[in-house]
């Protein structure tokens, strides 16, 4: 099975994230606004419980994240993905690292730029368009999140919870 690690902002961000995804994110209907802090890696059901019981040991290890949304800006031109920035924090790069290592070793494909998707999949004239008229607007924001989730993906391509994991917290 297939699964990722994220974050998930406040409701107040989602909604407000949703509001634009819904027009330029064909990934919308999938999976809610998050920070992905493990991209998609494949284990099996025996695979899975030695890694939820590492996630358990990880959460427990760190302290609830500050996450600071700074502006709109795209990876362009690599991916025409627009995203809000988040500022990469020591406790967000810390947790990132622990998820890269032990059980879980595996080298990101990509850096890790912490953010939030906003578009993608977009013409190269509706990428700019739409990145051009955001970057107008005022995204700055900072809220603490205190839980990552392990998400798998269903046969039809959406994402869902597995399993929650508090930060700071035995979670038993």
């Amino acid at each position: 099975m297939k699964y990722g690690i994220v974050l998930f902002p406040s409701k107040e961000i989602q909604d407000a994230v949703n509001s634009y995804r819904k027009r330029y994110d064909t990934n919308y209907a999938l999976i809610a606004p998050h920070v992905t802090i493990k991209s998609a890696f494949f284990a099996t059901d025996e695979e899975i419980k030695p890694i939820v019981q590492e996630l358990h040991k990880i959460a427990e290890d760190t302290q609830p994240i500050k996450l600071n949304i700074q502006k709109v800006s795209s990876f362009s031109p690599v991916n025409k993905v627009i995203y809000l920035k988040i500022e990469p924090t020591k406790q967000l790069l810390d947790l990132h690292s622990k998820l890269h290592s032990g059980i879980l070793d595996e080298k990101p494909e990509y850096s890790f730029v912490p953010h939030i998707t906003v578009g993608q999949n977009l013409s190269e004239d509706e990428h700019s368009d739409v990145l051009g008229s955001l970057k107008m607007r005022n995204f700055e924001h900072e809220e603490t999140v205190d839980r990552f989730h392990l998400l798998y993906q269903l046969e039809n391509g959406t994402w869902t919870v597995y399993d929650t994991f508090l930060l700071g917290k035995e979670c038993n």
